[in-house]
């Protein structure tokens, strides 16, 4: 399905169906192949506030813990192999939002969402077995434009699976450009996955290459 698994090598894992990530992964040459990882994503955010007990959790951490959740439950199945975990959170005015559940409660989203300004933070882990060895983490702030409801019908009507399928109900990279006024970070970031420094760590500690 996906390209050779062995860069060099090294074999790398990527344990996200994201399509954006995916992409950047490819586009910059790395050989991979992917697994997605089964994993509930809400039951392990819940399990991390419970955890945290009295001691306020920070989106950060959520972000990355789940990055690395979602590593090493390919790494323990995947043991010869560098798999990529990575996750994605969005808060705005403090609050976490998840992903819309249907193209209605999507609309809800961005009716709240528009006029402000939210804070997307990526995470990427890199674990092999049942160990983390790397992870990493990122922020962008994005401003969105106070469009109207015949502007969010028409947005709607173009963005497809990015309604459900994208924590923010938008894809950056292509009908939701439309929808933001200002944007601060970086592009890979706003993806879904801090590209560059995992690139970086996989140059310097594992020797992979272009």
């Amino acid at each position: 399905m996906l390209l050779s698994d062995t860069h060099r090598g090294v074999k790398i894992i990527l344990a996200s169906q994201s399509k954006a990530r995916y992409a950047m992964l490819k586009n910059a040459g790395v050989n991979f192949k992917v697994i997605r990882p089964v994993v509930d994503e809400m039951a392990m955010v819940h399990e991390l506030m419970r955890a945290s007990g009295k001691e306020k959790i920070t989106p950060e951490k959520i972000a990355l813990d789940l990055a690395k959740k979602k590593a090493l439950a390919v790494a323990r199945k995947n043991p010869d192999a560098l798999v990529i975990g990575s996750d994605q959170i969005l808060v705005l005015e403090g609050k976490m939002m998840s992903k819309a559940r249907s193209k209605e409660e999507a609309k809800e989203k961005l009716r709240h969402l528009r006029g402000k300004t939210h804070r997307l933070i990526s995470a990427v882990a890199v674990a092999k077995a049942g160990t983390v060895f790397w992870d990493h983490e990122e922020e962008a702030s994005l401003t969105m434009h106070d469009f109207n409801d015949e502007f969010l019908e028409s947005y709607c009507t173009r963005a497809g699976d990015a309604l459900t399928k994208a924590v923010g109900a938008y894809a950056i990279e292509g009908a939701g450009a439309w929808l933001f006024s200002d944007i601060q970070g970086d592009h890979f970031t706003i993806l879904g996955m801090p590209l560059r420094p995992l690139l970086a760590y996989l140059h310097e500690y594992h020797a992979v290459k272009p």
